[in-house]
């Protein structure tokens, strides 16, 4: 399951300190929700057109070993990470929210958006989450994921216990 940040990790503003540098607000329900994709062995990864500081520590607070930042031409980097992983097109998900996000979001097996999406990521998406982006939107795909899956009620089990 692949994530864009800015927009749906986030709640899509960019904020800069002082001294330029970017700061980012990300919301502890999606943190959790990623983790519980990480426990039942999906493999998480982020896909940004935006590079930050604040991406790479967050990444690594959640353990997110795929981090790619700075990308462009995001369906190239999708198609390149999946092959690396030797994961089918048709078995990733991807969250994006605006057009540069829509190459990778046609080509996946689960597209999700934000409700705030762009109409076009809309009318792409399979699943269109109530939660707004940075404010658990993340955390309700990866619920819908392992609901789907069948592996929701155990993955929530294994936290609770």
């Amino acid at each position: 399951m692949l994530f864009d940040v800015d927009g749906v990790l986030t709640d899509g503003r960019l904020w800069y300190g002082p001294k330029g540098e970017a700061l980012k607000a990300f919301h502890a329900l999606d943190g959790h929700g990623i983790k519980l994709l990480a426990r039942t062995g999906i493999r998480v990864a982020l896909l940004s057109g935006r590079s930050s500081p604040a991406v790479t520590r967050r990444a690594a607070e959640l353990g997110i070993a795929q981090v790619l930042q700075g990308i462009e031409d995001k369906q190239g980097a999708y198609k390149a990470l999946a092959g690396t992983l030797a994961v089918p097109l048709e078995e990733t998900g991807y969250m994006g929210d605006d057009l540069v996000d829509l190459p990778v979001l046609r080509r996946c097996g689960f597209a999700c958006a934000p409700p705030g999406a762009h109409a076009r990521v809309l009318a792409a998406a399979h699943y269109v989450t109530r939660a707004q982006a940075g404010l658990g939107a993340a955390r309700e795909a990866c619920e819908f994921v392992l609901q789907a899956q069948g592996r929701l009620e155990a993955a929530l089990a294994a936290v609770l216990a």
